[in-house]
This record gives structure tokens, sequence and C-alpha cells, in this order.
């Protein structure tokens, strides 16, 4: 046992140093195991991949090592959320309890988090605030500018979709640089200097991989150089990687641009003259191409979109009308640096939209492709209103990453607006390549990684060849806290009534719950349909798209016995602990949407190379998303709850006990009988105080 080892064993244990100064600090076999695999690794300056079941306590079983190891350790997690509890409150209590107290740490976030004084004084005094609401954010925001000391947004709890923030925050595209007047207060360069001194830094996903897509180009890093890389929420890397190392356009952006460079006239006498005209023109033309998209599907390839002439059309007049715009801010360049940067964002933009529309490479993979080789694939709704990764991170707005795969074309539409996306089909070889490069210690892990218990898929998409991996099951006792039922008689999914079998399926199962559940949906079309059926039940009902996501948590765990019904977005990052949860319902299989043009190119490539795409992408890629979703069940070791998988497929079909194999060792039942007995067990523990 290396010295690392040792003492990350001593910390952890009973007796040690988190158990003496954390009180609600308790010793686990499984923890253990894990920070002992990956103290390892930090020796060995090895790759482990490392699966580690709810109740494990991964962040203290990486924090331990990481912080006794003396290695500058970079930490990144999938949210910004997960993030901020991480910096402020884990890192706070493991880094006083081992009494490393001196070693420097950081919290570094996407340039979208941090004020950006320049775009603020832009915004003052300009007719852009659609009501009082609006107005009131702004002024709030202008007098916390003059106290904060880290201009991190987050510090005053806006809501996460309020159209003030962008206006005061800064892009990679509109960022001006070194040539802001702003550029020494900057908060932005502030944060990165205060993480390149930094010995311990947290970050999120979307900032690792905004730095790895720069180091493949060779244009600077954001990031310090670390010996260690920890990376939480292991399973969503493939999908964010496989975004940055794409590129797209979207109708905000440029709308974003043309006021811009209206705004920019205020500091240039006779400027507004020749901007006006220009930056209407680019207004309309974006309006002209989302209204001219109204009749294709949501999302779509290329081909599809360029099928219809009056799209074609209206692609090529928004080039004309970049390239106008462009040679009116060439104009005016020299006369602030505002108008240099709208000029280069024009001309990126120009490049983007020209590439898009351009005909298609051999190697994309642009064919409208056969429909997924299981006749009885349904649709995964993708978040609403997803925003665009790359927008916030990438810090040179010249330089787009490249990725030599084989790629996608396709667009996406929302209510208002479009984006047009290339999107790569595998981002293994620069995931590898950076890892290879860093010569550092690297650590992925997750709740959840495995299908029946093997690595392989995960291993390929992240590109490890052989790494050390570590299965470590929920400590929790599955077997006596929870239980599995599988309602029988239900329909074929895709049968026209099977949202109303399922609900009539789940009323006695709330019946018995006295409410208490998530109803999580493949779809928002079922969400809704589902919402209406119990629109008048006995218990507070709470619905994705009514509210905010943290509002309707907030309500729901306070309402003691509600019922939230929630769609993709609300199977993972979700922690309600206690009696407020005590039932799961999963709707359908969360199979990938077949209309999803990147997953349809991605199913043709695994079918051209001759493997098989549902067994080899489908089917794995559905059960990590189906046992995210079983893990907001059981968040603690007095929790009990009873877990509702509607799918008949489960039983039906042969890949159903793939899904049943990578569930926790849950006892399963068909009978409502033994929901209701699972309860009134319950019932007696709470009144007799054993609970």
């Amino acid at each position: 046992m290396s010295e690392l080892t040792a003492r990350t064993h001593a910390a952890l244990e009973a007796g040690g140093a988190l158990a003496e100064a954390i009180p609600a600090f308790v010793p686990r076999d499984a923890q253990l195991r894990l920070a002992d695999a990956i103290a390892g690794t930090f020796d060995e300056r090895g790759v482990l991949l490392a699966e580690a079941g709810t109740g494990t306590g991964k962040t203290y079983a990486y924090l331990v090592p990481a912080l006794l190891s003396g290695m500058k350790t970079i930490v990144s997690t999938g949210t910004k959320a997960l993030q901020d509890q991480l910096y402020h409150r884990d890192l706070p209590r493991v880094r006083d309890a081992l009494g490393v107290g001196g070693l420097k740490t950081a919290l570094l976030k996407g340039r979208a988090n941090y004020l950006c004084r320049y775009r603020m004084e832009q915004a003052k005094g300009e007719p852009k605030f659609a009501n009082r609401e609006q107005v009131a954010q702004f002024q709030r925001i202008v007098t916390w500018s003059g106290r904060t000391r880290l201009g991190d947004l987050s510090e005053l709890d806006l809501p996460e979709d309020s159209p003030v923030l962008p206006l005061v925050t800064s892009t990679a595209d509109n960022c001006l640089g070194s040539e802001c007047p702003f550029w020494s207060e900057c908060f932005v360069v502030q944060a990165r200097a205060r993480a390149q001194a930094a010995d311990f830094v947290v970050v999120n996903h979307h900032l690792l991989l905004a730095d790895l897509a720069l180091k493949q180009e060779g244009f600077g890093e954001i990031l310090p150089g670390a010996q260690a890389f920890v990376v939480d929420e292991a399973h969503q890397l493939p999908e964010l990687a496989a975004q940055f190392f794409g590129e797209g356009l979207g109708a905000r952006p440029l709308v974003e641009l043309a006021r811009d460079a209206i705004a920019e006239c205020k500091s240039v006498t006779g400027a507004i003259a020749s901007v006006q005209p220009v930056a209407a023109q680019l207004e309309q033309a974006t309006r002209a191409l989302r209204a001219a998209m109204d009749n294709l599907p949501t999302r779509g390839t290329r081909q599809r979109a360029l099928q219809s002439h009056e799209v074609e059309d209206a692609l090529h007049a928004l080039a004309e009308a970049l390239a106008r715009f462009g040679e009116a801010m060439e104009a005016l360049r020299d006369a602030a640096p505002g108008f240099d940067s709208c000029l280069a964002r024009a001309q990126e933009f120009g490049r983007r939209l020209g590439r898009w529309i351009g005909r298609p490479r051999a190697l994309d993979q642009d064919e409208e492709n056969d429909p997924p080789a299981e006749e009885d694939i349904d649709a995964r709704s993708m978040p609403e209103d997803a925003p665009d990764p790359t927008a916030d991170a990438l810090p040179d707005r010249n330089h787009a990453p490249r990725n030599t795969s084989p790629s996608v074309h396709w667009y996406e539409l929302s209510p208002r607006g479009f984006r047009l996306q290339r999107t790569p089909l595998d981002v293994s070889g620069p995931l590898r390549s950076h890892r290879e490069r860093s010569h550092a210690a690297w650590v992925f892990t997750s709740a959840t990684l495995s299908v029946a218990g093997g690595f392989e898929h995960v291993a390929e998409r992240l590109g490890l060849v052989d790494p050390a991996t570590l299965l470590q099951p929920s400590p929790f006792d599955w077997n006596a806290q929870a239980l599995c039922y599988l309602p029988p008689r239900l329909p074929e999914p895709m049968a026209r009534d099977y949202t109303s079998a399922l609900v009539d399926a789940l009323e006695p199962v709330l019946q018995a719950s006295g409410g208490r559940a998530f109803v999580l949906f493949a779809s928002h079309r079922a969400l809704r349909e589902a919402a209406e059926l119990l629109r008048d039940g006995p218990w507070p009902l709470f619905v994705q798209g009514e509210a905010p996501r943290h509002v309707l948590l907030q309500r729901f765990r306070e309402s003691g016995n509600g019922v939230l019904l929630g769609a993709a977005s609300f199977r993972e990052g979700v922690d309600v602990v206690g009696e407020a949860l005590s039932v799961v319902v999963i709707d359908k299989l969360p199979f990938a949407a077949p209309d999803d043009p990147v997953f349809e190119a991605r199913l043709d490539a695994v079918r051209r190379r001759g493997g098989n795409p549902f067994r080899d992408e489908q089917l794995p890629q559905a059960v990590i998303a189906l046992k995210q979703g079983v893990g907001r069940l059981i968040r603690s070791e007095s929790d009990r709850g009873v877990l509702v998988l509607c799918d008949p497929r489960l039983t039906r079909k042969t890949y159903g006990k793939v899904f049943l194999d990578s569930l926790p060792p849950v006892p399963i039942t068909r009978r409502i009988d033994d929901v209701h007995a699972f309860f009134a067990a319950e019932s007696g523990l709470s009144s007799s105080g054993e609970r």
C-alpha cells in the first residue's frame, strides 16, 4: 500500500479525520474501496473508470486523495449546480478536516457566468427590456456590480432563463479581449488567473471540453496544466464532447450581432447611418429563414432542409446579409473595438453558414438513414430550449474546434429560433489524444457507467483502451428499502391508449403511497396527456414546463405528498431525500429518439462498420439513461420507496433482461397487493419510530 493510499484510508475509516471533524460523516467500506482505487490511480498516473452507486460517497472518495496527493488537480462536474455544491460545501469540509487549509483552490466557470462590465454599460439606456421585471433585474445587476468581488452572477440568484443575462455577459464571439476598456477589471480574466495559481480547481464539463478543444487547435488554454483530473458524472462527457468538436450557428447570436453593432454607434458619430440598414437586413434575413423553415420537422438533416427551395433561398439570403453587414463593419473597424469584434463575428458566422450550406463531403453522413432496427423504439424528448454549450466557453471567436471524424449536418427549430449544427459522430480520438498528451492521472466516475456489469460501451466512447475499472454497487439495502413493481397487462408502448392505461395502472400505486411520486416520461406529449388525466387527483400536481425546475422541486418537497411529472431532464441531478419522494415511475424504456439526426447517423456508422446498431448503441445508451432515473428513488440509508417500470417490453422482449440485470438488487413484483403491503409496512415503521 502506497503512502497516499495509506493516508487516504486513514482519513476515511472509523475514527479518522473526516469522522472526527464532520458530524454527519459515516465510514463506508464501499467508499474506502473507491478511494483506494483513486489513490492508486493518482500514484501511477493511470486511468480509472469507476461506477459508484448512489450512497457510495464518491465525492469524499476523490476529494481526500486529491487533496492529500499534493498534485495539481482539476475536478470537473456535470452541471454548474454540482460545481457550486462541490466547491462551496464539500471541498471546505474535507479540506478543513484534513488540515490542508493552505492549499489554494479555485472555482472556474464559463464566461457566461460572469458579469461583463462593457456589455452592462452598453445595455444602459437601451430599449432592450420587455417589461418592468426585466428593468428591475437589470437595476439589481448594476447595483450589485459595484460591490461584487468575483462577478459570479450566481450570487444574485436570478432566473437561469432571464433574457437580461445575455445583455450583461460576454460570449466567445462578442468578447473584445485585450481591446476592451474594462480589460483590467475583467472578472473572466481574474477567474482564470486564480485557476492558474491554484492547486485544486473545480470546473464543469463545458469548460473542460472548451479547454480540450483549444489545446487540440493550438490556441492556448483556459485551464492550468494539471497532474490529475477527476471527471465526475462522466457518463455525460461523450455527448457534450460531440457538441464541442462540432460547430453551430443559431438565430440568437445573429440577432445579437445586429443589435451589438447598433449599440456601438453610440460612441461613433455618424456611424448609425451605415450600420442601421445592414443590421436591420441581418435581423430580417434571420427571421425570414426561421419562417421558411416553419414547414420542416422540428429536427432533421441538412439534406432534408435543402430539399425546400424556400429554405435554400433563405439560407443564401442570410449569407448575403452577413456579407453586406461585414462590409459595413470593415469600413468602421478602426473607429471602435466593438466594430472590429462585430466584423470578426460576421466573418466567422459567414464561414460557418457557408460550410453548412455547402455540398456534403464523401465522409458526411447526411443521407436519410434507415429507421432503427428495432421497430418498437420510441421517442425520448431532448431538453426544452437546450442552450448551445459552445456559446459561452470557447475563448477564441475566430477558431472553431476541428475534428476529423465523419460528421452529420443537421438543424433544430425552437418556437422562435433555429440552430444549424455540425456534429462529429465519434469523439473518442480527440478525447484520447488530449488525455495521453496530458501525462496526468485520469479518474472517470459516475453512478451510471456500466451496462449489465460491463464498461465496454462507455470506455469506447471515451477513447479508453483497457482502463482499470471498478464497479462499486450502492451500499444501500435495496432489497429491504425498495420494491420494483412491473404493472401487468399494459398495452404496447406505441399503442394510442398507452398513456391512459399507464395512468390507470398508476392510480392504485399513488393511493398506496399517498402521492409522493416522480413520474418520468419519454416524451413531452405523453407528459402533457398524463397531466390532464391526473389534474383532478387528490395530490398536488407539479408539471414540468409550468414553472422553472428548481421552483417545481422546492414546491414538491414542501407539499409532502405531491406528484411531479417530468421528462428527460428530471432523470438526473435531482436529489430529494426522505419521505417526500417514495415512488419513481418510468413510463417507457428511454431509447433515444429515432428522429434525432445525430443518433440516426451514429447508428448508420455502426451498421457500416459491421456492428449491430441496436446492441452496440441504442441498448447501452438506454440502459444508462434508465439507471439515472432509477437513482432518484433511494438517496439515503433511511429512504424507502417503490420503483414502477411500466414498459411491458421488460418482460416481453429478450433485451428486457439487460435492463433488469443493470438495476440495483431490488425485489420485483407484478402484484399491486405487494405495493400496498410495502407502504403499510412503512406506516408501521413510521408510527413505531423505527424509521
